[in-house]
């Protein structure tokens, strides 16, 4: 498994900048997960809503955050029409480690933390963001840290992102019912 750079922030140091900017979260440690189905029965009740966050790149080389809920099942190919991007893939882990400091499984908006050149264009599903809290994992996939969405924004501006909130239905994948 490939670590973090020592320039990459620690979950300590992502929980400690985070008091710092007088967020409230609160965090809970687990076995690591790796899936949503693992996550789903790891954290218990955990309140909250539960998401995922999905590292791409498009065909040009931008890369993207798009965090939803973790049921949220996402076309890639609707998704890039409605961001206005090329063809989509996910990134790789060695790229997801250069820029966000974290390993698959592990994604979450707090690695921002990490990508200080701002190479990621940040999505956020607007469902999501009407939910309070917002359970993310703090870099690391042995924990989970729940914050208000005020504070996850608070939190992604101060790491000098502006995220694009959008409603993400016309990119989901219909459940068969």
């Amino acid at each position: 498994m490939t670590e973090a750079p020592a320039s990459h922030a620690t979950p300590d140091q992502l929980l400690a900048r985070l008091e710092a900017l007088g967020l409230v979260t609160h965090t809970v440690k687990h076995k690591p997960v790796f899936t949503v189905e693992e996550s789903k029965v790891e954290r218990g009740s955990l309140p909250g809503g539960h998401c995922k966050s999905l590292f791409l790149r498009d065909k040009k080389e931008r890369m993207f955050l798009v965090v939803a809920f973790e049921d949220r099942r996402i076309d890639l190919k609707k998704l890039s029409d409605l961001i206005g991007s090329a063809r989509l893939s996910f990134g790789s882990a060695d790229r997801l480690m250069r820029v966000l400091g974290v390993i698959p499984g592990s994604v979450t908006p707090f690695a921002l933390i990490n990508d200080r050149q701002r190479q990621v264009d940040v999505v956020l599903d607007a469902d999501m963001m009407r939910i309070d809290p917002l359970n993310y994992h703090p870099l690391s996939n042995d924990m989970t840290t729940a914050i208000s969405p005020a504070g996850l924004l608070s939190f992604i501006a101060d790491c000098g992102h502006r995220p694009r909130i959008l409603d993400l239905s016309p990119a989901t994948i219909a459940s068969a019912s």
